[in-house]
């Protein structure tokens, strides 16, 4: 997955490009690895990336305590001063993650971000490791 990595730059300038107020686009594994990005600065995308690992643990476990659920998360939005960031479950091991300001409508982007998904999801699998190999 990380050699395709450019092959994705487009597509998430589209997803950039086609929702006002995102600065940053990131797809990261489970593990929180940065797979690809755009916008924003790659040290900000790998601290995002990092960060998510443990945003979609804990919404997994919340999700385990709704009934009738299959405990699988499928999308986070947090809302910051200044801005929102988004999250959605992008393939297996693998999430798409937006930062956005307040400008950006919360329909719009869950709406472009599941077609995103959607056209590109099963390209997005990240493989599990272990010991920093992959498995």
């Amino acid at each position: 997955m990380i050699q395709q990595r450019g092959n994705f730059d487009w597509l998430l300038k589209e997803l950039a490009d086609g929702v006002p107020g995102i600065h940053q686009v990131v797809v990261l594994s489970a593990d929180g690895l940065r797979i690809a990005r755009y916008g924003g600065d790659p040290d900000a995308a790998d601290r995002v990336a990092a960060a998510c690992a443990g945003l979609q643990s804990l919404a997994g476990a919340v999700a385990t305590e709704i009934p009738d659920s299959d405990g699988r998360m499928r999308m986070v939005i947090i809302e910051i001063d200044g801005g929102y960031f988004y999250m959605m479950a992008a393939g297996p091991n693998a999430y798409l993650a937006v930062l956005a300001d307040t400008v950006a409508e919360a329909g719009l982007m869950s709406n472009r971000m599941r077609d995103l998904v959607l056209r590109i999801g099963s390209h997005l699998t990240s493989p599990p490791r272990r010991n920093g190999q992959t498995v």
